[in-house]
């Protein structure tokens, strides 16, 4: 429950609306919700401002699909990140209204809208990186946040990162994200007055170690204020973006508000 329905529903007791036993009804599988296999958060978004996302990897479709039900039923929209093509497969029987993202792996149902704050610039290093990105500019999305995408403008063709870098630079935040040496985000910490958040992903050839060279890079960075997250998590990259966008531009009720979605 948001903070929103909480206190529409203390005015609903308040105005003798709804009796003190409807409202405990209400309120008893508050502030999460025991599945035994999982445990809602329905106060995440109360605490945070974003409801509980779902980490689909390692969990069977019917899991998802049960805690999918549990967070939709109290009225939040719902991001799920990592889910395979076969998982949602399963969803989309249940949630015939969900948006399937197969890029970034992942899936949404949006009960409500929501009103966009806030500019995030997703800039990749190369083409094999768009998976990572994907997750990052679909996340930022329902996250609240608008998203420009500059995919393959790594530094082996810096003359392509210049081409758009006027665009780059009209963003509140921007996530760099690159493989191989990840010096993509030392290049755009130098000429950018942004936040930077930089994701090093798993692409590249042997010495790279599955992304841990880029992590090194983007960690050892001598352009300052870039804040670097894991190998390939795009979502906590822009969960960090669409956090200083809320600080920014204020805060947009991502887990349902006054207008219902048609």
């Amino acid at each position: 429950m948001d903070e929103a329905r909480l206190k529409e529903l203390l005015e609903n007791v308040a105005g003798g609306k709804m009796d003190v036993t409807q409202a405990l009804d209400r309120l008893k599988v508050l502030p999460f919700e025991d599945m035994e296999y999982a445990r809602v958060d329905h106060h995440r978004a109360l605490r945070r401002g974003f409801p509980e996302v779902i980490f689909c990897e390692g969990k069977t479709p019917e899991q998802i699909v049960g805690i999918s039900k549990k967070i939709v039923e109290h009225g939040s929209n719902l991001l799920a990140t990592r889910c395979s093509a076969e998982a949602f497969e399963v969803v989309s029987s249940d949630f015939p209204d969900a948006q399937w993202h197969k890029e970034g792996s992942l899936f949404a149902v949006e009960t409500r809208e929501i009103e966009r704050r806030g500019r995030v610039a997703i800039v990749s290093g190369g083409t094999s990186d768009i998976g990572v990105a994907e997750e990052a500019a679909w996340t930022a999305h329902y996250f609240g946040c608008h998203v420009d995408k500059f995919n393959d403008v790594g530094v082996a063709g810096i003359h392509r990162l210049f081409s758009c870098w006027e665009d780059i630079r009209k963003a509140d935040v921007i996530i760099v994200i690159a493989g191989m040496e990840g010096a993509l985000a030392s290049v755009v910490a130098g000429i950018a007055e942004a936040p930077i958040v930089a994701v090093p992903t798993s692409i590249g050839y042997g010495a790279s170690f599955g992304g841990l060279a880029a992590l090194l890079a983007m960690l050892n960075s001598c352009a300052g204020g870039v804040t670097v997250v894991n190998i390939d998590n795009g979502f906590g990259a822009a969960y960090a973006a669409a956090v200083i966008c809320r600080k920014i531009h204020g805060r947009s009720d991502l887990a349902g508000g006054e207008k219902e979605k048609k």
